[in-house]
C-alpha cells in the first residue's frame, strides 16, 4: 500500500478534515466525546485566531500543558496551522515536573504557554512560593486558555515549507538540562508515510491507544500517522489507563479496534488485575491486528504472558508487534511485518560487548538472555551497526546502533554542543542503543547511554543522582543511580548505590531519605538502596555506572540487601487500635518495597508511584470486594 507522502502537516491535515472520520477522546468508563476531522480543523482555526490576537506569529513556540486530550489536539493543530511552534510538555505530580516546563519556557525564545485556568492557578503559586520572578512574569504575560476564544474567531493560516520546524519534542530525559529535539515538515512528513506504509494501515482501521499525546508514539504514532492513514481513532487518558488497566481492552472490544500500542510495562499492569478480575463476559479481542510494543526493553517472558492471557478472548497471537524508534529519528526506526508472528534470539549474556559476535544458546541456559526481534528499517531510514571507532561491524555482530534518512532530526534547540554530539563524522545520528542484524532483523541488546526506561519514561541517572545529593548526608559523587533488569524480571529496576562504610543499622534511615527525596521530586520508587565501600571511576573520574551494574547482576550485593533489615516499626498512635486500619497498614507493606508506612501517612507523599496505589486497591479488593475504587486513594491518599 502506497500513500502520498505530504509536504507539510497543515496539507496533511486540510486532506484529512475531507474525510468522514473522528477521534474519540475516553476520559472515562462512561466519559467519551467524540471530535470529527472537519471539526477539529474548525476548532483548530479558531483557537488560532485567540493566538494571532494575542500576538503570536509564524515561528513562535507554544508550549502544551493540558489535562485534556482534547484540549491539546486542538491546539496543537492551532499552532501547526499558524506557523507557530507547538512544544508538548507533560504534565506531571511532582514539583520536577514544574521546574521542567519553566527551564523550558526560559529556554524558548519565544515561549507562550497554553494551559487550562486551574493549572495555571497552581503553577503561578508554584513560581510565586519558589521566588521565580521571571517564570511568573512569563505566565502573566503569556499565557493562553481555551476560553480566549472568541466566537466567530478565525485565524490566518501560514503557508509553512517543507524545511520550517513543525514542532519540537522535549521526549524524555534530563529535567536540569532538557533538550528539545526539533523536527521538520519534511521529518514528519517523511516518517508518518514510512510508519503507515510499513503497518498497512488503511481507512479501514481503527486505533487506541492509551500513550500521552506528550510522547512521540502516542502524538506522532498514534494520532498523526492514524490520521494520515484516514482512521477513526480513539485516544483513552493515560491516567485512567492506570487507574483502570482492564479497561484498555474493555474499550478495544467495544470500539472494535484493529491497532492498539504499550511500551513493556503496560502489560505487566494490565495482566496483575486481568489475573485478579479477568475481563467482562462478552469481551471480544478477536478484533485486534496489531499491538504495538515498543519506547522501552522488551520482555520475551512477559509479551507470552500477555498472549497466553488473552488467547482466550480472541486475541491472535500474530498480534504481538515489536518495534524501535526514538525521538531524534521522529518516532519509527524498524517494524517487524504485521501478521507474521514475533520472534526472539537467545545469547550468552556474556557475549554481548560492542565487537563481539552474540553466541546462540538455549533459552533455559543459565547464561541465557532474550532479545526480541524489532525488524526491519522502514522506508527512508538507513540503519548501521559499528564499533567503538564508528567502523562498520558485519550481522550478528554486536554494536552501535546508528541512523540517517530524512526523518532524523537536523539540531537539539538552542544548544550546538549537544546537536554536534548526536552526530558521528560522517554524519551519521548516534542512538545511544546498541545491537545487531540477525536474519534480517534488528535486536536491540543494550544502551550505551547512561538512560533509565521506567513506564515508558526516560530518566537521566544524572538527574537523581543531583536529587539525592540535595541530602545533607551525600554529595555528589557519593551516590549512583543506575537501572537493571535482573534475570527473570520483566521490567527495569531502580537501583541507588550510596558510598558507605559504617554499619548497616544506621544505613537504614538514609536509605529511606532517599527513597523519600526522590520519590518526592521525580514521582519514582526506587527498587534497591545499595550500600557500597567504593565507587569505581575512570582515571579521568568519570563514575563507572556498568561495573556496579554488573556487580549487583551477579549477585555480589544480595547478602547485604538480605541483611537489610526492615525499618522499625512507626510509633503506633490511637489509630491502630482500629484492626481495619492495622490491616490496610499491613497490606501497604506488601507493596511499599523497603518503606515504611505509617497509618497517618499520605501515600504520595511517601513517594509511591500511581502504579503502586494501584496494586495496594487491587490488594484491598481482594478482601473486601466492591468496598474501593483506585479513584477513592486519589482523592483521599
Amino acid at each position: 500500500s502506497s500513500m502520498n507522502l505530504y509536504d507539510t502537516l497543515t496539507d496533511l491535515l486540510g486532506e484529512a478534515r475531507t474525510y468522514d472520520r473522528q477521534i474519540t477522546f475516553i476520559d472515562g468508563e462512561t466519559d467519551e466525546s467524540r471530535l470529527a476531522f472537519g471539526d477539529l480543523w474548525e476548532r483548530a482555526h479558531a483557537l488560532l485566531g485567540a493566538l494571532q490576537a494575542k500576538g503570536m506569529q509564524a515561528g513562535d513556540e507554544l508550549v502544551i500543558f493540558s489535562k485534556s486530550n482534547e484540549s491539546f489536539v486542538v491546539a496543537f493543530w492551532a499552532a501547526i496551522l499558524g506557523g507557530i511552534v507547538p512544544v508538548p510538555v507533560a504534565v506531571g505530580i511532582s514539583d520536577e515536573h514544574r521546574f521542567k516546563l519553566f527551564r523550558i519556557l526560559m529556554q524558548l525564545e519565544h515561549g507562550t504557554l497554553f494551559t487550562e485556568l486551574g493549572l495555571l492557578e497552581r503553577l503561578i503559586d508554584f513560581a510565586e512560593k519558589e521566588n521565580l520572578d521571571e517564570v511568573r512574569h512569563l505566565l502573566d504575560e503569556r499565557s493562553v486558555l481555551m476560553s480566549d476564544v472568541e466566537p466567530g474567531a478565525h485565524g490566518v493560516v501560514h503557508a509553512a515549507q517543507p524545511d520550517d520546524v513543525a514542532f519540537i519534542q522535549y521526549s524524555s530525559g534530563s529535567t536540569s538540562d532538557p533538550k528539545g529535539v526539533c523536527l521538520t515538515h519534511r521529518n514528519l512528513c517523511t516518517n508518518i508515510r514510512a510508519i503507515v506504509e510499513a503497518t498497512d494501515w488503511n481507512p479501514e482501521e481503527r486505533s487506541l491507544s492509551w500513550m500521552p499525546l506528550t510522547h512521540d508514539m502516542g502524538l506522532i504514532g498514534f494520532h498523526l500517522s492514524v490520521m494520515a492513514a484516514g482512521m477513526n481513532h480513539a485516544v483513552m487518558d493515560t491516567n485512567l489507563f492506570v487507574r483502570r488497566p482492564l479497561l484498555w481492552m474493555i474499550k478495544a472490544s467495544e470500539q472494535r479496534a484493529t491497532q492498539l500500542c504499550s511500551p513493556n510495562f503496560g502489560y505487566k499492569h494490565f495482566l496483575k488485575l486481568f489475573e485478579r478480575k479477568g475481563l467482562p463476559d462478552g469481551t471480544d479481542l478477536s478484533c485486534i491486528k496489531v499491538v504495538m510494543n515498543g519506547a522501552e526493553p522488551i520482555s520475551w517472558e512477559l509479551c507470552e504472558a500477555f498472549l497466553d492471557a488473552l488467547a482466550p478472548l480472541g486475541l491472535p497471537r500474530t498480534a504481538m508487534f515489536p518495534v524501535y524508534g526514538l525521538a531524534e529519528a521522529t518516532v519509527g526506526v524498524s517494524i517487524g511485518t504485521p501478521a507474521e508472528p514475533y520472534a526472539r534470539v537467545t545469547a550468552d549474556r556474556h557475549s554481548l560487548a560492542i565487537g563481539d559476535t552474540y553466541e546462540a544458546i538455549e533459552p533455559d541456559a543459565p547464561d541465557a538472555v532474550s532479545f526480541v526481534k524489532v525488524g526491519k528499517a522502514i522506508r527512508d531510514v538507513e540503519i548501521r551497526i559499528v564499533d567503538n571507532a564508528d567502523a562498520h561491524l558485519d550481522d550478528e555482530h554486536i554494536g552501535h546502533i546508528q541512523l540517517r534518512g530524512d526523518s532524523v532530526t537536523e539540531r537539539i534547540y538552542g544548544d550546538d554542543e549537544a546537536t554536534a554530539q548526536l552526530f558521528t563524522a560522517d554524519g551519521w545520528l548516534r542512538t545511544g542503543d546498541c545491537g545487531m542484524f540477525v536474519d534480517d532483523q534488528l535486536v536491540i541488546t543494550g544502551r550505551q547511554k547512561d538512560i533509565i526506561i521506567i513506564n515508558g519514561q526516560n530518566y537521566y541517572p544524572h538527574d537523581l543522582e543531583e536529587i539525592a545529593a540535595g541530602l545533607d548526608e551525600l554529595d555528589l559523587g557519593k551516590v549512583v543511580v543506575a537501572g537493571a533488569t535482573p534475570s527473570g524480571e520483566q521490567t527495569e529496576k531502580l537501583l541507588v548505590f550510596v558510598l558507605y562504610r559504617q554499619d548497616l543499622d544506621s544505613f537504614q534511615a538514609l536509605a529511606a531519605k532517599v527513597r523519600n527525596i526522590i520519590g518526592e521530586h521525580v514521582g519514582l520508587e526506587v527498587d534497591h538502596v545499595i550500600p557500597v565501600p567504593r565507587i569505581p571511576k575512570t582515571t579521568s573520574g568519570k563514575v563507572q555506572r556498568a561495573h556496579l551494574l554488573r556487580d549487583y547482576l551477579e549477585g555480589e550485593f544480595d547478602s547485604v540487601l538480605a541483611e537489610m533489615t526492615p525499618p522499625p516499626e512507626v510509633e503506633s498512635g490511637p489509630a491502630d487500635a482500629d484492626p481495619l486500619v492495622a490491616e490496610l497498614v499491613e497490606i501497604t507493606k506488601g507493596f511499599s518495597k523497603e518503606r515504611n508506612v505509617g497509618p497517618d501517612d499520605n501515600l504520595f507523599e511517601v513517594g509511591l508511584s500511581s502504579l503502586t496505589l494501584t496494586e495496594i486497591v487491587l490488594a484491598i479488593e481482594d478482601r473486601y470486594p466492591g468496598k474501593l475504587d483506585i479513584s477513592d486513594l486519589f482523592d483521599v491518599p
